[in-house]
């Protein structure tokens, strides 16, 4: 599932000129993925792939950037809709799912402001 990530991303239009950014600087990903294929597909796709090594390095330093994905993914399993899928089609789901994204958005700002 690693390869086709990278291909998935959409364009994303920063503030620097020139093309949209196809593709991710640096995906983090955890010990099970480490192998040579998934290193060798991240960078012939022109990612460079940061993934912690079984038995030499600790997947406690990539907590940090971890933590935001399973915090949001945790917000999003409090909708019971999501958690079960009751739906069959996927559009249905589809538009739980953001409307889960949207609520867990709203809270955010609710948080700040």
């Amino acid at each position: 599932m690693l390869a086709p990530a990278p291909d998935a991303v959409p364009p994303v239009r920063g503030g620097e000129r020139g093309r949209p950014r196809r593709r991710p600087g640096k995906p983090h990903a955890d010990k099970g993925y480490d192998h040579r294929r998934c290193r060798r597909e991240c960078r012939a796709r022109g990612v460079r792939p940061r993934i912690a090594r079984r038995g030499v390095e600790s997947s406690q330093r990539l907590g940090r950037h971890r933590w935001v994905v399973e915090r949001t993914l945790a917000r999003l399993g409090r909708s019971r809709r999501l958690t079960v899928r009751y739906e069959r089609r996927a559009d249905i789901h589809l538009a739980f799912t953001t409307l889960g994204c949207a609520l867990v958005c709203l809270n955010q700002v609710r948080r700040f402001c």
